[in-house]
């Protein structure tokens, strides 16, 4: 093991788990138990260290299939404790013979101020004036669906919101909504995430999505399942549509991102979970992308998603993506979590749907480490 010259050192210590690790049929138990004794002899050796990827496996969890197992091990909590991490930055890797010129595909940001990540990001981008131009309208779709404080991790962050209104006015905006159709009460929602207060001092205009009179019909000509739907006015009259979802475990889509997200844009999403949920995020893309995708990743909620229980099913991840590509950002978000883009149907559907790429290997991606 390595001596005290190098404590400095993250370790990264990986085992994934194959389906003849999973299946009680062949009778490899004792392969799994060596692999847990391995992690207990190396996390008692260096504590300090982070796992990537890696899975600790207790006697209940042996025989699931590997797809339960993961997540029906991060609702369980299988993945916990401070000196535990679900993914990494270094699992972010784009194209290396892309050309490092500032045209960037997608931008990784790891800091400890979520406003001051998204300027450094959107700088590398070309700043919010490739996005907003003078006299336009925008409308912002962070996650406001519960009525809980930032810390719980169940809504973006509301010091976030607040900095992208900022800047979408100093790009000339002439205004800048923000709204949800939110799953809790809508006044507690806005109110209790902290989003109101901020996008009020940013000079925003708060708007409520819990009415059916403020959606319209309209068609999803490319849609397989979603063929209709109502979606928000603000969604259909806005000149710029900025999507900032917070990352997080979700009991039925396995994790809400930025597609995912685009269910708080129309009323009667319950139908979508009777009629082939992932197939139907997918498909609501292909009438209406963002132009600009910004997904919160510093404070995530492992397990118990969406709404979640308590701060104990937060960890923090200090991170931040920014791309135009809805479903690059979806798939750089997921391996961020320390799951595989295939791992979320829906992701994998659009990628097929030529939505847009989660072969994160094909991309200029920027990555970022503020200090």
């Amino acid at each position: 093991m390595p001596g005290r010259g190098h404590r400095k050192e993250i370790t990264i210590v990986a085992f994934r788990l194959t389906k003849r690790d999973m299946n009680i049929n062949t009778g490899h138990k004792n392969i799994l138990r060596q692999k847990y004794r391995i992690l207990q002899t190396v996390s008692r050796d260096l504590p300090e260290m982070r796992f990537y990827r890696t899975f600790i496996l207790f006697s209940k969890t042996y025989f699931m299939k590997r797809r339960d197992f993961i997540f029906k091990g991060l609702g369980a909590g299988v993945l916990a404790g401070s000196s535990l991490t679900l993914g990494g930055f270094s699992r972010l890797m784009g194209n290396p013979s892309a050309p490092q010129d500032g045209d960037y595909d997608l931008v990784a940001v790891k800091g400890t101020d979520p406003p001051a990540m998204f300027d450094e990001g959107i700088n590398s981008l070309g700043g919010m004036s490739k996005f907003v131009k003078p006299g336009q309208s925008v409308v912002i779709k962070p996650n406001i669906g519960w009525d809980a404080v930032p810390e719980r991790a169940a809504n973006t962050n509301p010091e976030l919101i607040g900095r992208i209104v900022k800047r979408c006015y100093e790009a000339g905006a002439k205004s800048v909504s923000v709204f949800d159709n939110t799953c809790d009460e809508w006044k507690k929602c806005y109110a209790n995430s902290g989003i109101e207060e901020e996008v009020t001092k940013a000079g925003g205009s708060i708007v409520p999505g819990n009415s059916e009179s403020y959606y319209r019909d309209v068609d999803v000509p490319e849609g397989k399942s979603l063929t209709e739907t109502k979606v928000h006015s603000l969604i259909l009259d806005s000149d710029v549509f900025i999507n900032v979802p917070v990352l997080k475990n979700h009991s039925s889509a396995k994790l809400t991102i930025a597609m995912k997200n685009l269910m708080g844009v129309v009323w009667d999403r319950r139908w979508w979970h009777q009629n082939d949920l992932h197939q139907c995020i997918a498909d609501y893309t292909t009438f209406r992308k963002p132009d600009l995708n910004i997904i919160d990743a510093y404070r995530v909620m492992k397990r118990n998603g969406p709404r979640g229980v308590s701060v104990e099913d937060v960890i923090t991840l200090d991170s931040l993506i920014i791309s135009a590509d809805i479903v690059a950002a979806d798939a750089a978000a997921t391996k961020i979590f320390g799951l595989e883009p295939e791992d979320i149907p829906y992701i994998a559907i659009a990628d097929e749907m030529g939505i847009g790429s989660m072969d994160l290997s094909s991309l200029n991606i920027n990555r970022i480490k503020m200090g």
